[in-house]
């Protein structure tokens, strides 16, 4: 039986695992292994996502926690190396672009030169041939190098032996980076997958229920980048935005921890509380949160994940970023790039399409991408 790292760190991570997850656990061949980096360590932020998405807890704690980009990547490099050296996989997937998917890949592919040296983890063992390396969600790209994000998917995407692509643009966008063609396989968007395995739970879920609103009538909010929340003048214009466009409709916001930090911090928290038509939420489940999504009229964010979830789903989304790693979301017409001085204006104006929107059909987006991963792990573990 074939040994597969899985490695997880963040809300988006859960999501494009579990359904890898289950559909290894399903076959005779594999045994996924689920590690938690423990970059998300807010129980609504981590805990209660492997709960909804039928994941089992952790085979294997990291237990990183916070810190900057060099103490977090640092931090996962040398346990998991420690991990690496107990148990050596056949396989390892790293998904997205967080810090730990770099640094595993990082780990994985330097630890096999460490059995020609003095290096030896505690108990005296020596590493054996380095795990093959899959980077799922790959090529990718903002073409914007002051993000993070965009440098982890760079490195990783250097290194990894196979680069599972969710749509034509990922594969381009590799190949003109040079990347040998035989790296890249086309598997389409593994989100969609934890969707549709939880639609009927989604669809059934009360959160509007206790909220009090109804479907189509509020807007759903998300903002975390540090671009946005972490400076205060422009999480003051935010906030003056948001209680201009909540004149006009309700909006749910569920305050991710990085932004209610900075909110308290700079004393406008109570300004988005004081208004009548806006609703602050902790962070929600995956479950709780979808609900609100596939009801709202449109959403506003600076997310990644959400602007697949939405062109999937036919609604409107603003995304203030001044660009995306998603270009197709774009391309689709349901995601529209935009500034904090102008996404208010934006707003109304995709308001008005609530209603002729439709659900968008993009090739492999189709639920079914883990399938699809599962044969290409059995296809380069048979052929070693």
């Amino acid at each position: 039986m074939w040994t597969i790292h899985l490695i997880v760190a963040a809300r988006p991570n859960f999501m494009k695992v579990a359904p890898l997850y289950h559909a290894l656990k399903s076959v005779g061949w594999a045994n996924p292994v689920l590690i938690h980096t423990g970059q998300h360590y807010d129980l609504n932020m981590s805990d209660v996502f492997f709960q909804d998405l039928g994941l089992p807890e952790p085979d294997i704690h990291l237990g990183i926690g916070g810190g900057t980009h060099a103490e977090q990547t640092g931090s996962v490099m040398i346990e998991y190396e420690k991990i690496l050296y107990e148990t050596m996989p056949d396989f390892l997937v790293v998904v997205g672009d967080v810090n730990a998917t770099m640094a595993c890949t990082l780990a994985a592919m330097k630890v096999t030169y460490n059995q020609h040296s003095h290096s030896a983890s505690s108990s005296g063992k020596l590493a054996k041939t380095r795990p093959v390396i899959g980077h799922l969600e790959a090529g990718l790209r903002s073409f914007d190098r002051s993000m993070p994000e965009e440098i982890n998917r760079i490195v990783t995407d250097s290194l990894a032996d196979v680069l599972w692509t969710p749509s034509p643009d990922g594969d381009d966008n590799l190949r003109s980076e040079g990347v040998d063609p035989d790296k890249i396989v086309r598997v389409g968007n593994i989100m969609l997958d934890s969707f549709e395995m939880l639609r009927n739970k989604i669809e059934s879920e009360s959160v509007l229920d206790e909220i009090r609103l109804d479907p189509g009538s509020y807007a759903v909010v998300t903002l975390h980048r540090p671009a946005n929340v972490d400076v205060k003048h422009k999480l003051e214009l935010l906030c003056k935005e948001l209680v201009e466009i909540a004149n006009d409709i309700s909006i749910c916001f569920p305050i991710h921890p990085r932004t209610k930090k900075n909110l308290l911090q700079y004393d406008l928290l109570s300004v988005l509380e004081q208004h009548d038509n806006i609703i602050i939420l902790e962070p929600q489940n995956y479950i709780r949160f979808m609900s609100l999504v596939i009801n709202c009229q449109y959403v506003i964010t600076d997310s990644g994940g959400i602007q697949e979830e939405t062109t999937y789903l036919g609604i409107p989304c603003l995304t203030i970023r001044p660009n995306t790693e998603r270009p197709i979301t774009v391309e689709m017409g349901t995601n529209v790039l935009c500034e904090i001085d102008n996404f208010r204006e934006l707003a109304g104006e995709i308001s008005n399409k609530y209603e002729s929107n439709k659900p968008q059909v993009i090739d492999l987006w189709d639920g079914k991408t883990s399938g699809r991963v599962v044969e290409s792990i059995n296809k380069i573990l048979m052929g070693r």
